[in-house]
């Protein structure tokens, strides 16, 4: 299989793409791209021996019906920037394979997370694990990244006078905050890459990973444009529905169009079951939101 040179990967490889106040995302190297896709799922032919329009739909039906593996043949690998609280997030996909800066090792850096103005906010009211959508008024919103930064400048100036004073640097470390900056090399497929692109993109992660997810997003699609596309058609600007969401899809389109629909046609099977109510109503109402926005 012939090595695959992807021209708008080479020209951003080792280009630093800011996200946050001091993070960054930047490519260090790739293997393969759409063209490592086709090849790898027609394995019996040469390059060259199907048209681009071709290979964008083999691309589209490989991806859409979930064959997996000749998108595990695409490999990127990162050099992120990122804060603490934001790596342990990314480190939840056990897929990557990565290396990170040592605090043993290595006096760390006096780099800190501060939100923005606009990204401050108070603890969402229905979402226990996420912010309001409405930031703090601009004076309390300082009187936070105040005292956030005030707290990180403490810890940093006792971190160093520990390092100064000969400890160890890996109990010297142990006080640094979520806040602080760290550094690695993440290694992911393209397969497992999509299926952490959709999770961290979706509206209820956190902002922050959000940030780092997008920023990826946008590199990806330089190493494998064709394979980017699908993935948006199909899965992130997508929605599955559950059986039971099914049959309340089914319910709405006959109320609306007697049935006749390609859509209701393709939810027949569907069984009529009871309306859906409470929290499964309001998830089934977000799902046609989301889909209306893309």
């Amino acid at each position: 299989m012939a090595h695959c040179i992807v021209e708008e990967a080479e020209a951003i490889l080792d280009r630093e793409f800011p996200v946050l106040d001091k993070g960054f995302v930047r490519l260090v190297d790739y293997l393969g791209g759409d063209e490592r896709v086709v090849q790898a799922a027609r394995v019996s032919y040469g390059a060259g021996t199907k048209s681009y329009r071709e290979d964008a739909a083999l691309i589209d039906y490989l991806l859409r019906n979930e064959h997996t593996s000749p998108f595990e043949q695409v490999v990127l690998a990162f050099h992120i920037k990122l804060p603490i609280f934001v790596a342990r997030q990314m480190i939840r996909h056990r897929t990557a394979r990565l290396n990170e800066i040592s605090g043993r090792y290595s006096v760390m850096k006096d780099d800190f997370y501060v939100p923005a103005l606009e990204d401050v906010a108070l603890q969402s009211s229905d979402n226990k694990q996420g912010r309001s959508e409405e930031p703090l008024a601009p004076e309390a919103a300082e009187a936070v990244r105040d005292l956030l930064s005030l707290g990180q400048k403490e810890a940093y100036d006792d971190y160093m006078r520990l390092v100064n004073q000969g400890l160890a640097r890996e109990l010297a470390r142990i006080n640094l905050p979520l806040s602080l900056y760290t550094e690695w090399y993440w290694q992911m497929d393209l397969h497992n890459l999509f299926h952490f692109l959709k999770l961290r993109l979706d509206a209820h992660a956190q902002k922050e990973i959000r940030a780092y997810a997008q920023v990826m997003l946008e590199i990806t699609r330089k190493v494998a444009p064709r394979c980017c596309e699908s993935f948006e058609r199909h899965i992130l600007g997508g929605v599955r529905f559950s059986k039971e969401e099914l049959a309340e899809l089914k319910r709405r389109l006959e109320r609306g169009g007697g049935g006749a629909s390609a859509a209701a046609d393709e939810a027949a099977s569907a069984p009529a079951g009871e309306p859906l109510t409470g929290k499964a109503l309001e998830r089934f109402e977000e799902k046609l939101r989301s889909g209306r926005q893309l």
